[in-house]
């Protein structure tokens, strides 16, 4: 229950660091968010478990989400975007590998999606907390062609576990991990980390490269 709690809260932070990052003018982002709690409530009655058909029903969360990052990246202004807002989207990368490591350990995903495995987000969040900090301590910005490849990297790596957590997930194209499949995608909360979690952080490293 704890595991549970813990990852809406980051959820929740998520969001909220993400509005005011966008400078609060992403009114598409609200509009969005009516979607994910649509999404919330199939997830919670167990509507995604069902893995046996085609098109796998997860699609209904991934691709609404590659529209939104498209469209948003598109559409959000640059002139009020908040860049340590941005920044300290990642820092939520650190509890969200914590809760990842936890669901492991309840079986209910693969080794390699935590940092234990394939998954080297942990860094992002530990790199975001000392860029943000640095930046505020010093009032000065970091340097613009290494917050460039950060931004890079992170997405890279960010890349790297949702393509992990896609094929270790059980679908007709699962490929990874089928002695203990991503199981908690499928279940609730934790379908909101690919409808919303990931979303969200592509979009402030996105953003940063922006503007």
């Amino acid at each position: 229950m704890m595991t549970e709690i813990a990852f809406m809260i980051v959820t929740c932070l998520s969001v909220v660091l993400f509005y005011l990052g966008a400078g609060k003018q992403n009114k598409r982002f609200l509009l969005y968010l009516c979607w994910i709690l649509a999404i919330a409530l199939l997830s919670w009655l167990g509507f995604f478990k069902d893995t046996t058909g085609m098109p796998p029903r997860i699609l209904l969360v991934i691709i609404p989400a590659v529209i939104f990052v498209v469209y948003s990246f598109r559409k959000i202004e640059l002139v009020g975007l908040r860049r340590n807002y941005l920044i300290g989207i990642h820092i939520l990368r650190i509890p969200v590998e914590l809760v990842l490591f936890q669901l492991y350990l309840q079986g209910k995903i693969p080794e390699i999606m935590t940092f234990a495995g394939w998954n080297f987000d942990i860094l992002m969040g530990i790199s975001a907390a000392l860029i943000l900090g640095w930046t505020i301590i010093t009032e000065k910005e970091m340097n613009q062609n290494l917050f460039r490849l950060w931004n890079i990297v992170g997405i890279v790596f960010l890349a790297i576990i949702v393509g992990t957590a896609i094929l270790s997930a059980p679908s007709p194209i699962q490929q990874l991990a089928f002695d203990q499949p991503n199981l908690a995608i499928l279940q609730f909360p934790y379908t909101l980390l690919p409808g919303i979690v990931v979303p969200v952080v592509l979009l402030s490293h996105l953003l940063c490269l922006k503007k």
